[in-house]
C-alpha cells in the first residue's frame, strides 16, 4: 500500500467532484472537523494573550528558519554527545537507505511506528518492504488506514473519513485475534486495537518515529500524542529511529514552552495533551539513530513568500475550518499533507510538474479562515496566491492575460474595449460559455453586459 498519493491519477477538480458525491463522507467529515473545531474555540478563548502566544510562535520559527543551518549543527552536536546517531538525507531514497540499511544491521525483520508523517511522505513503509521488512502502525487512526488498505486523509485523524461501523467492519476482516461479538462502542474498538498492538510492542526490537519537535540546545526529541501508544513505541524497542524534516527545530528549551501551549489547543482541543514523550540521545542503553530528512525544504527556505509554510507545527487547525476540505476531504489532495498546509506544502515540496500539483493552489475558496486559526499565523491565502502565479498556464490562458493586461494598462484601449462589448453583448451566451471558457460557467451564471459602460454614462450625464 502507496502510503502517499505520488502518481494518483487526475488533478484536485476532478478528485473532488468524486468525493462530493459521497454523502456520508460528507457527513463524516462535517461532524469530526465541526467537533474539534468547537473545542479549539473553547480552550483558546479561556487564554487572554492568545494572540501574543501566537505571535511568539511566528517570531520563534521565523528565527529558527533564517539561522537553520547554525542550530542543525548545534542540534546534531548535542544528539551526538548524548550517545545518539546523526544521518543527514537529501531526500527520499538517500532516507529510506538509511533507515532500511539501520533496520537490516539489526537482523529484524519487524518495526513497529509511530507518529512520523515524514515517513509516509517518503514512502518509508514501500521501501522497508522491498527488503522484506514489515513496518506495523501503532497510533490508532494510523492502525485503521494501514488494516483497510487505505491512505491518511487528515494530518491529525488520518481515518476521519471512516465512521465505527466502517472501523469494526475493517477490524473484524484484517485485525488477527479480533474479540468475538466486537460492538462499534468506541472503547470496545479501542480495547481491541489496544490487545493487537499490546503483542507488537513486547515483541519488536525495533521502533521508527518522527518528532513534534527537536531542541538543538539540547538534542531532546519531543512527541505529543494522545493515546500512549507513541511512549510505549519510543520506550520498549532496543532500537529507535526518528526520521523529522529538518523545519522541526527549536532553538532551546524555553521555546518548547510556546509551543507546547500552541500545539494541544490547536490540534484537539485540548489544554494539555496527555502525554509528552521527550527523549535525548541514546538512553537507558537503547541503540538511537536521528535521519535529517530535507527531500525540498531547502528549496521552500529559499521562496521569500512560501518559507512561512515551513513553520507549520502540523495541528490541523487549518483543515478543520475550511469548506473545501470539509467537502471534498483529504484523499482529494492526493498528499499526505491534506487542506490548507497541504495545499502550499506539497506544491513545494513536489514542485508543480504534474496536474495533479499544479491544481493544488486552485483547491481553495481563499476565505482566509486558515489564516485566522493558524497557531504560527502562516498566511496561506498569500502564498496560494503566490504559486498560483508559478503554476504552469495554458498557452490561450497566458495569451488571454497579456491581452487583458494590454487593454487594463490604458484607459482609452478600456474605454474603447468596454463600448465594444457593449454593441456585440447580443452575441454573448446567456447559459453557457463556448470553447476553453465553457468550464467558467460550470459553476456561475454569465454576467448580463450593461447597455453601456459607466463611464459612457457618466459622460453622457454630465454634459446634460
Amino acid at each position: 500500500m502507496s502510503a502517499t498519493f505520488l502518481g494518483m491519477p487526475g488533478n484536485f477538480p476532478k478528485n473532488s467532484q468524486k468525493a462530493v458525491q459521497d454523502s456520508q463522507l460528507r457527513y463524516n467529515l462535517r461532524k469530526a472537523t465541526h467537533t474539534i473545531r468547537g473545542k479549539r474555540a473553547g480552550v483558546v478563548g479561556e487564554l487572554p494573550d492568545w494572540t501574543e502566544l501566537r505571535a511568539a510562535g511566528k517570531a520563534i520559527k521565523d528565527h529558527t528558519l533564517r539561522n537553520l543551518d547554525r542550530y542543525l549543527v548545534q542540534l546534531e552536536q548535542a544528539v551526538q554527545d548524548a550517545g545518539g546517531t546523526v544521518h543527514w538525507a537529501r531526500d527520499a531514497a538517500e532516507a529510506n537507505h538509511i533507515v532500511t540499511g539501520l533496520v537490516k544491521a539489526t537482523g529484524e525483520r519487524e518495526v513497529v511506528k509511530v507518529k512520523s508523517m515524514a515517513t509516509q511522505e517518503i514512502e518509508l513503509n514501500q521501501a522497508l518492504a522491498a527488503e522484506g521488512i514489515t513496518a506495523y502502525e501503532t497510533d490508532l487512526a494510523e492502525l485503521i488506514v494501514q488494516l483497510g488498505d487505505d491512505f491518511p486523509s487528515h494530518i491529525l485523524v488520518p481515518a476521519i473519513h471512516r465512521n465505527r461501523s466502517e472501523i469494526r467492519e475493517i477490524f473484524l476482516e484484517k485485525m488477527p485475534k479480533t474479540p468475538e461479538g466486537l460492538t462499534d462502542d468506541p472503547p470496545a474498538l479501542a480495547e481491541a486495537a489496544r490487545l493487537h498492538l499490546r503483542e507488537r510492542f513486547l515483541r519488536s526490537k525495533v521502533a521508527i518515529s518522527g518528532a513534534n519537535f527537536m531542541v538543538a540546545e539540547t538534542g531532546t526529541l519531543v512527541v505529543l500524542e494522545s493515546e500512549g501508544n507513541g511512549r510505549m513505541c519510543l520506550t520498549l524497542p532496543e532500537t529507535l529511529i526518528s526520521v523529522v524534516g529538518i523545519e522541526k527545530l527549536l532553538p532551546t528549551w524555553r521555546d518548547l514552552e510556546v509551543f507546547l501551549q500552541l500545539l494541544p489547543r490547536s490540534s484537539t482541543g485540548e489544554r494539555m495533551n496527555p502525554y509528552t514523550s521527550m527523549w535525548t540521545g541514546a538512553v537507558e542503553g537503547q541503540d538511537f539513530h536521528l535521519v535529517l530528512l530535507d527531500n525540498g525544504r531547502t528549496g521552500v527556505l529559499a521562496d521569500e513568500v512560501g518559507r512561512q509554510a515551513l513553520r507549520c507545527i502540523r495541528c490541523s487547525a487549518c483543515l478543520n475550518v475550511c469548506p473545501v476540505y470539509e467537502r471534498a476531504g483529504g484523499h482529494a489532495y492526493g498528499s499526505v499533507y491534506p487542506g490548507p498546509i497541504g495545499a502550499i506544502l506539497t506544491p513545494q515540496l513536489r514542485g508543480m510538474g504534474s496536474e495533479l500539483d499544479a491544481s493544488l493552489p486552485y483547491a481553495s475558496s481563499l476565505c482566509g479562515a486558515c489564516y485566522d486559526v493558524c497557531p504560527v499565523a502562516i498566511d496561506i491565502p498569500e502564498v496560494l496566491v503566490d504559486l498560483r502565479a508559478k503554476a504552469p498556464h495554458a498557452a490561450a490562458e497566458k495569451a488571454g492575460m497579456k491581452v487583458a493586461g494590454w487593454i487594463l494598462d490604458d484607459h482609452r484601449r478600456l474605454a474603447a474595449a468596454q463600448r465594444l462589448a457593449s454593441k456585440a453583448r447580443g452575441l454573448v451566451p446567456k447559459k453557457r460559455l463556448p470553447g476553453p471558457l465553457s468550464a467558467w460557467t460550470d459553476t456561475r451564471d454569465v454576467p448580463e453586459i450593461p447597455e453601456e459602460s459607466f463611464r459612457d454614462w457618466w459622460e453622457r450625464n454630465e454634459r446634460a
